[in-house]
Formats: structure tokens, sequence, C-alpha cells
């Protein structure tokens, strides 16, 4: 495996970010990269990013939730942000990220979590949270899902699949904008383009559309048909945070409060945004995550 690392001059002054780095390898030779804020003793808030950001993503909530005396986590996935990138979009499968996510949290030995996820941080963090549930005490999830390729995918999203494989040009900033209701400032912009040098650090990005289970016989259908199973009798608190203005994850909120019992009787919101609703509501969001935390210690 040919592994990419972005020179860390690239990342020097982004706006909004001032987060100490910390890094773990996941495997020999393979470092993942991870902001860690607030008390070290607290329990964790894991916030994990999707397609083809990174924590950066997170950067308006992570103070605001580490503020409020939480401990706040929240890994760049391997092939993005300050994480190592492997070279070849072959080198990445969803069971790799799978793995490589197990390693993170049981080497930092992470229990009574608060999973708060959107788009594949979805796709991983909800199966993370099924396959290794006693370290997990509630799930938030943002414009995200659990596919199993048992349903149709909407055509928004096949398009999208095609365009990641076969077009020479990737503009991961561009991506993030057309996903984002708001104008993103130029250093937004420069922020996210930050952990690509050039087209060789962009195959896990490239890699990601593909990886979605789409068939029934999908590599990765079985494992989350039993991700699913646990689920299913989840009880533990299940809350959705979508967004009024996101094509591709709409009504996946509704799916998931029917089928998961611990959604039963939570504030389930909506908010104002895209795809990338950090970015259009971040204060609001974070709100959903410690209003979440203070029942809970009201309870």
């Amino acid at each position: 495996m040919r592994i990419l690392r972005t020179d860390e001059a690239r990342f020097a002054s982004l706006p909004d970010y001032p987060f100490k780095a910390n890094y773990l390898d996941v495997e020999p030779g393979l470092r993942m990269h991870f902001v860690d804020e607030g008390p070290a003793g607290a329990d964790p808030v894991i916030m994990l990013h999707g397609e083809p950001s990174w924590s950066y993503l997170y950067r308006h909530m992570i103070p605001a939730v580490a503020e409020a005396g939480h401990r706040v986590l929240a890994p760049d996935l391997i092939g993005f942000g300050k994480s190592d990138k492997p070279a070849d979009v072959a080198d990445y499968s969803y069971d790799n990220h799978m793995r490589w996510l197990t390693r993170w949290i049981d080497t930092l030995n992470l229990h009574n979590i608060t999973l708060v996820c959107q788009n594949w941080g979805s796709l991983l963090g909800l199966r993370l949270a099924a396959e290794h549930h006693r370290r997990f005490s509630r799930i938030i999830v943002g414009n995200g899902m659990l596919p199993t390729g048992d349903t149709p995918v909407p055509a928004v999203f096949r398009a999208w699949k095609a365009f990641a494989s076969h077009s020479p040009w990737f503009p991961v900033a561009r991506i993030i904008q057309l996903g984002t209701e708001r104008a993103l400032s130029a250093d937004e912009m420069a922020a996210y383009e930050a952990p690509f040098p050039n087209a060789a650090f962009k195959a896990g990005a490239r890699a990601f559309p593909a990886l979605v289970p789409v068939t029934p016989q999908d590599p990765a259908s079985a494992a989350n048909r039993e991700a699913w199973r646990t689920l299913e009798k989840w009880r533990k608190p299940f809350i959705t945070c979508f967004s009024n203005g996101d094509p591709i994850t709409r009504g996946g909120d509704r799916h998931m409060q029917r089928r998961i019992p611990g959604a039963l009787g939570q504030p389930h919101i909506t908010l104002r945004g895209g795809h990338f609703l950090q970015e259009d509501s971040p204060r609001e969001f974070a709100r959903v995550i410690l209003d979440a935390l203070k029942a809970e210690q009201a309870a």
C-alpha cells in the first residue's frame, strides 16, 4: 500500500480551526488524525464527518460542546483531512474503514460515547455503534443513514456515484459548496481543498460513493443488515437532526424513527440547511447535542 501524507504546512492558519493535532496509527505506518478537545476525563462525544469533508466541518460545533464540559473527538477518516491517504482507490473498502475506526476507539478505550454523525459518518458510525453497542450511550444522526442495498437509491445519488468514478475533475470545495446553502468564503473553500495537494491524494474521496451498498448482494450489505438487527433493539437515546434542504437523505429520519425503539419520544428536529448542515446551522446542531447531554444529566 502506497501511503500519501499531506504536508502540515497546508493546514496553517485555517479559519476557526485552532485545534491541536493528535495522531494514532490504526495499522503500521497508517496514521489517523483526530481533534481531542475538552476535559480528558469527560465522557466522549465523537463527531464523524463524511464525503468529501474532514473534521474542519465541525469547527463551529467542537468549541460549543467542549466548552460546556464535554470531551469532543473528531477524527479525520483515512483518506481525508490530516489523516494518511492510501494512493489507490482499491485500498479503500467499507470493511477497511470500519477496521480503522474500530482500532481508533479501542486504542483510546472510549466508553459512554455520544455519536454525532452525518453522510459517510453515519454509514460508518451507525454500524460502529451497533457492533460495539456497549461503548455507546446515545446516537445523534444528521443527514445520514445505514443502507443495506435492499431499497432503490435516489437518482441524484446514482449521478453522484458516476461523477466520482469517471469525472477527470473532482473539485472537493465546490462539492461541499453545492451541498451548503450559505456561500462559503474563499478561505473556507481553501480549507476544504487543503488535504488534497493534487489528484493523487483524492483516492479516498473518489472511492466512497462506490462503497455505498446499492444492491442486496453488495459486499457490505450482510454486515449492515446485521447492524440493523441491533439497531432495531436499540433503546438508548436515538435522535435525528436532519436539514430541510437535502435531496439525498430526505425521509431517512422518519425511516429510522419508525425502526429504532430509542427514537421514541426523542426531540427530533429539522434544521435549516443543505446536505452539510454543520455549515448552515452549526449552532443549532450543537444545541441539539448539548440538550441531549443535559437530559441525561437530569435523568
